[in-house]
């Protein structure tokens, strides 16, 4: 096939650059030679649903997949957001983190790559993909886990919690969002001491982080999702082999469970996030993955609920 070695010849190169500018971020803020940002734009609220004169039953954080690059949500995690705020007005609501920047500093934002989107969107994918593997090499894991899990408890405290508050933190993730999500566990629960529940959503992850300090992952996943069958079978730390690795000790513990949401897919009109599509019940794939996560998270609330 002829076109095959022209395109490796493109592609290549800017995968190998990519590769180095991943790893630009984490090693910034591990020197100190920059702070993440901690302020939010005009008119981007740190937190939504519950209002501060109504404490909320929980607090969410959504942490999108790769098409993440600005404070606001991407089209499809905007609706899930959108759909579980109107749901649950009890719940306070974050979807400003920056899962895929240490120095939480949105891509959209940065003058060189608002030229590059728009001769060339896909980099600002690929960008987002390297960040993941550069939060799972096990040489820099522990830094990035450490920078983003600041993030979100920073982005917490300004959105009302009160560490050692008792109030359950929930992490929903999708796709490589997984990855931060269950890197974020041991920092926050060093920084707030929240009680954490992951929900993770097609997630694509490597399985290395440590799980201890969570009280439960729910893992909502597809026979039809093949992206994160893709992670189950590229990371050797999600393989039963590996006893010794974080995922393989939660499982043991018994703190992963597996919800399916089949017959979703991980992307397209029949993904878990699509409101077009609709299931033999007559609820949309959104309908259904909203109601799910709603009732994932009752079970860390109910206690504290009125009777």
């Amino acid at each position: 096939m002829t076109w095959f070695p022209l395109v490796a010849l493109v592609l290549g190169p800017v995968l190998l650059v990519e590769a180095l500018l991943a790893r630009y971020e984490v090693m910034l803020y591990t020197a100190g030679w920059r702070s993440p940002g901690a302020d939010l734009p005009p008119g981007v609220p740190y937190a939504r649903g519950a209002g501060p004169d109504r404490p909320p039953a929980a607090y969410l954080v959504y942490l999108d997949g790769i098409g993440k690059r600005r404070f606001t949500d991407t089209r499809d995690g905007g609706q899930l957001v959108k759909a579980l705020i109107a749901a649950a007005p009890d719940l306070r609501v974050l979807g400003q983190v920056q899962p895929y920047s240490p120095l939480a500093a949105p891509l959209a934002d940065r003058p060189v790559w608002v030229r590059i989107r728009r001769h060339a969107g896909l980099l600002l994918f690929l960008h987002n993909v390297m960040q993941i593997f550069v939060a799972a090499d096990r040489r820099y894991r522990p830094l990035y886990n450490r920078a983003v899990g600041a993030q979100i408890a920073g982005q917490l405290r300004r959105a009302g919690y009160r560490p050692d508050s008792g109030v359950p933190v929930v992490l929903l993730s999708y796709s490589g969002g997984a990855q931060v999500a269950t890197g974020a566990v041991a920092e926050l629960h060093a920084q707030l001491g929240a009680p954490l529940l992951l929900i993770t959503l097609g997630g694509f992850h490597n399985g290395a982080n440590d799980l201890t300090r969570a009280l439960h992952l729910h893992q909502l996943t597809s026979a039809h999702d093949r992206i994160e069958r893709v992670g189950a079978w590229l990371f050797p730390q999600r393989w039963p082999l590996l006893q010794g690795s974080g995922w393989n000790r939660a499982r043991r513990a018994g703190k992963i469970t597996v919800h399916r949401l089949d017959p979703a897919t991980h992307l397209g009109r029949r993904s878990y996030i699509s409101p077009h599509t609709r299931r033999p019940d007559g609820r949309s794939h959104l309908e259904h993955t909203t109601d799910t996560v709603l009732a994932l998270v009752r079970t860390v609330t109910a206690a504290d609920a009125p009777p």
